[in-house]
């Protein structure tokens, strides 16, 4: 078990109810068949604690944990209390990201309460998250960030805020791996594309008011490897 002993902060390990599983459950499933202690963190204490449960189920010790990463308060308690339990925070996983949930558009479209809202929840949580990691990461002289970013950050996509924050948190992450090496830190973002998740689709559907199908049958008409629409299995397994 390659996490054996390891502490695991996963921001977003909750999920959307949908068809299939979400990047941040399937990595705190993956994190737990690998024998990690896991903080699971989300916005809905519900969602979180269902996450938690699956965990347990593997065997691992996984505590549920609500916070909202638009509130640095709450993101600050999550890393006070990752360290309260476990002793440590050897990992912070933000797997955090909105586009047409927050109202997203095109640049000539976008409202700057649209902008304002997904920047804060896409990028300014990311910060916030390792603000508070980073201090106990450092104090132990170890430790590892990853983000999800996406491929929109150089692929073509319509909204611009999405896109910007994404670019923006590779950048981020650079500049954390560089400034951090020092003390023993690890960073690196992964750039999923076009998911079967239930944010990338399910949610789409039920916003647009689309079927699911068609939606998703869209999405991998689009993916290079044909026939294989990833979904967050793929991404755990990545990581």
């Amino acid at each position: 078990m390659r996490l054996k002993d390891k502490v695991a902060v996963i921001v977003g390990a909750g999920q959307n109810p949908g068809e299939t599983i979400g990047n941040g459950r399937a990595t705190t499933l993956r994190f737990a068949q690998e024998g990690a202690r896991i903080l699971a963190v989300d916005r809905r204490a519900d969602l979180a604690e269902e996450t938690a449960e699956l965990a347990r189920a593997e065997g691992a010790e996984c505590v549920a944990f609500e916070a909202d990463v638009t509130r640095e308060a709450t993101l600050k308690a999550g890393m006070d209390e990752a360290y309260r339990r476990f002793g440590r925070i050897d990992i912070l996983h933000y797997n955090v990201g909105i586009s047409l949930e927050g109202k997203d558009a095109p640049v000539t479209e976008i409202t700057e309460e649209a902008f304002d809202h997904i920047c804060a929840v896409n990028l300014r949580g990311a910060v916030m998250a390792c603000k508070y990691a980073l201090p106990i990461m450092r104090a132990q002289r170890s430790g590892v960030i990853l983000m999800i970013s996406s491929i929109s950050a150089f692929e073509i996509y319509p909204f611009v805020t999405y896109k910007a924050t994404k670019a923006a948190l590779i950048a981020f992450t650079q500049q954390q791996a560089i400034n951090n090496a020092e003390y023993g830190i690890r960073a690196n973002a992964i750039l999923p594309g076009l998911m079967d998740t239930p944010m990338g689709v399910d949610r789409r559907a039920q916003l647009t008011g689309r079927p699911r199908t068609e939606i998703a049958a869209e999405r991998a008409a689009r993916v290079p490897l044909k026939g294989h629409h990833a979904t967050g299995w793929d991404v755990a397994r990545a990581i």
